[in-house]
C-alpha cells in the first residue's frame, strides 16, 4: 500500500486532550501556550530564551561525566545553544518501540533549528528514578513468523528502588534468540545486546549503552538524573518547589478543575495529602506526604526547611519532574507521546511559578511498520490500518466479510437495500392508513435486517472456513500491527524490527521522520 498516514483521534484510547492538541490547539491553548506547529514561532522562543552561564557551565561539565566527547557537548557549552530534549523510562532492551521514534524526532526537530540559524542539540533524558520495576523488567518480542514472546528478567522483589541502579543478573539470551527465531539479522542484533545487557550491569547502564549504540550516528546526548552532580542542580529547583508546595498544589488542584470544566480530566490525580516530592535515601525513593505545612515520608518529618539541607536527596513526581528537567538545561522544546503531553497541561502551573518559562510541547512522530506480506494482505482484502484496531472477532468478520465471492456479496447487499427500501415504503402508507401500526412496521424491519445480517455472517464465516490461508493472514496482521490490543509501536520492542531490517534501521526511520504532520504514520519496510 502507498505511505498513509491515520488520525490520531482514530485510534482507540486516545484522550481528548491529546486530540484537541494536536488538531484544534484553540482549544487547549491556555494549558500550552505555545502550539508545535508555529516552527516560525519555535526559532523565536530559542533566540529569546535565557538560561543562565554558569548552571550552562555546571550541566556541561556533569554531562561530559556521562557522554563521551562530542561536537553536541562543545556546542552546548556555548551561550545561546538550546537544548531539545526527550526521554524515556529505562525498560528492557530499550522499552518499547517507539522509544527510538522519541529520539528521532528530537534529533530532526534540533536539526530543523540548525537549519534556521539557532545552534541545537538533542538531549534524551534518562528516566533511571522511577522506581516501578515490574513495567521495565520485560519487553514482547516477535520471530519471522510475527509471533509475539514475552522475554523478562527474574529480578528480585524490590520496592521504591529506582530502576536505573538495579542490576541486571543474568540475561535470558538463550530465550531472546528463541523469541527472535531465524531473523535475518538476529545474531548481530544479539551481539550488540550482549555488549550492553551485562549481569553486572544496571537497567540504566545498559539502557544507555544499547541506545548510544543504535544511535551513534545522530550524536545524542544522555542525561542520567542520578548522577551525583546533576542531582546537586536538580535539587536547587526541588527545594525551592518544597518551599511553595502549598501554592503549587493549590494551583495544581485549580488547574486540574479548569481541565474538568473544559471537559478534560486530570492527568494525575493529587490525594489529599499528596506532595510533589520524593525522598531518596539509603538507595530508596519514597513518596513524601505534605500535610499542615509538614512533609513525611514512612519513618521521617520533614519541614521545608529541613528539607533545603539536602536537596540532591529530593526527587520529582511526574508532574514536577519536567520542570526540574528544564531547569537544568537551555529546553526550547519537549518531544513527547500522549501520555507525557497530557501531563504538561497540568505541570505548565508548576512552570510559571518555579520556572518563569515553559518549553514548546512537541508530539514524537509515531507509527506503524509493515512488512511487504503485511502490506499485499492489506491490499488483497481492501483494509486500512483502521480496519485492524478492533477485538480480534471482529477483524476476522471484517477479513470473513471480504472474502465473500462478489456476486454473493453483490445479492446480499441487494437484499439489504430492497428490502429496507420496500418495508419503508410499506411505512409510509400504513402512516397513512393507520399511525399506530408505524412501530409495528419498523420492529418488523429490525427483525428481517437482523436475520439478513445473520445469513449475511454465516456466509462470511463458511467462506473464511474455506479459505486455509485467511486465519493465518489475519493473525499476522493482528500480531504485527495490533498485538494483545495495543498499537505495535507500544508494545513491541525495537529490537524484533532490527533483527529483522539490522541494525542500520533508525538511519532508514529517521528518513521517515517528519515534522509537518502529527497523524500515525504507516510506512512499509
Amino acid at each position: 500500500m502507498e505511505p498513509s498516514c491515520v488520525r490520531q483521534t482514530s485510534i482507540p484510547g486516545t484522550s481528548k486532550l491529546f486530540g484537541d492538541f494536536l488538531y484544534d490547539f484553540s482549544k487547549v491553548k491556555e494549558f500550552y501556550g505555545q502550539p508545535f506547529s508555529d516552527l516560525d514561532a519555535l526559532v523565536e522562543s530559542a533566540r529569546t530564551l535565557q538560561f543562565p552561564d554558569d548552571r550552562r557551565a555546571r550541566i556541561v561539565a556533569a554531562l561530559r561525566k556521562q557522554n563521551r566527547p562530542s561536537a553536541a557537548l562543545d556546542k552546548l557549552a556555548q551561550p545561546g545553544t538550546v537544548a531539545v530534549v526527550t526521554g524515556q523510562q529505562v525498560g528492557l532492551f530499550s522499552g518499547p518501540a517507539y522509544t527510538i521514534f522519541k529520539a528521532l524526532t528530537a534529533v530532526r526537530l534540533a536539526a530543523e533549528l540548525e537549519c534556521r540559524g539557532v545552534a541545537a542539540v538533542p538531549v534524551f533524558w534518562l528516566a533511571t528514578e522511577d522506581h516501578d520495576l515490574a513495567e521495565v523488567d520485560h519487553a514482547w518480542l516477535f520471530d519471522a513468523t510475527i509471533r509475539p514472546s514475552k522475554v523478562g528478567l527474574k529480578s528480585a522483589s524490590l520496592r521504591d528502588v529506582p530502576v536505573g541502579t538495579v542490576p541486571l543478573g543474568d540475561i535470558p539470551f538463550a530465550e531472546l534468540q528463541q523469541a527472535l527465531g531465524d531473523l535475518p539479522h538476529s545474531e548481530e542484533v544479539l551481539l550488540a545486546l550482549g555488549e550492553a545487557y551485562t549481569a553486572s550491569n544496571t537497567y540504566g547502564g545498559a539502557f544507555r549503552s544499547f541506545l548510544g549504540k543504535l544511535l551513534a550516528e545522530f550524536d545524542l546526548l544522555y542525561l542520567d538524573p542520578l548522577e551525583p552532580a546533576i542531582r546537586e542542580i536538580g535539587g536547587e529547583l526541588l527545594v525551592s518547589a518544597a518551599k511553595q508546595a502549598p501554592s503549587l498544589l493549590a494551583g495544581l488542584r485549580q488547574r486540574s478543575a479548569q481541565l474538568e470544566a473544559a471537559g478534560y480530566h486530570a492527568q494525575v490525580h493529587l490525594d489529599p495529602g499528596a506532595s510533589l516530592l520524593f525522598h531518596l535515601h539509603g538507595g530508596r525513593r519514597s513518596a513524601l506526604k505534605f500535610k499542615d505545612g509538614q512533609f513525611s515520608s514512612k519513618d521521617r518529618t520533614f519541614s521545608a526547611d529541613d528539607l533545603s539541607q539536602d536537596g540532591a536527596e529530593l526527587s520529582p513526581n511526574a508532574l514536577l519532574r519536567p520542570v526540574m528537567q528544564d531547569y537544568m538545561l537551555p529546553t526550547v522544546s519537549y518531544v513527547g507521546g500522549p501520555a507525557e503531553i497530557a501531563y504538561f497541561a497540568q505541570s505548565q502551573v508548576l512552570y510559571k511559578q518555579l520556572l518563569g518559562r515553559m518549553p514548546v510541547i512537541y508530539p514524537r512522530n509515531s507509527f506503524t511498520l509493515l512488512d511487504e506480506r503485511a502490506d499485499k494482505l492489506l491490499a488483497r482484502y481492501g483494509l486500512q490500518l483502521t480496519d485492524l484496531l478492533h477485538p480480534q472477532d471482529s477483524v476476522r468478520n471484517t477479513i470473513a466479510a471480504k472474502l465473500v465471492p462478489h456476486d454473493l456479496r453483490g445479492e446480499l447487499n441487494s437484499l439489504r437495500s430492497n428490502m429496507t427500501g420496500a418495508i419503508g415504503q410499506l411505512r409510509e402508507k400504513l402512516l397513512q392508513f393507520d399511525p399506530t401500526l408505524a412501530p409495528a412496521a419498523q420492529k418488523s424491519l429490525a427483525k428481517i435486517s437482523y436475520q439478513i445480517e445473520k445469513l449475511a455472517g454465516k456466509t462470511a464465516r463458511e467462506t473464511m472456513r474455506r479459505d486455509k490461508h485467511a486465519d493465518v493472514d489475519t493473525d499476522h496482521l493482528l500480531n504485527l500491527i495490533y498485538p494483545q490490543r495495543h498499537l505495535q509501536e507500544r508494545f513491541y520492542s525495537i529490537v524484533p524490527f532490527l533483527a529483522r531490517y539490522g541494525l542500520d534501521l533508525p538511519t532508514q526511520l529517521y528518513g521517515l521522520t517528519q515534522l509537518s504532520c502529527p497523524d500515525h504514520m504507516v510506512r512499509t519496510l
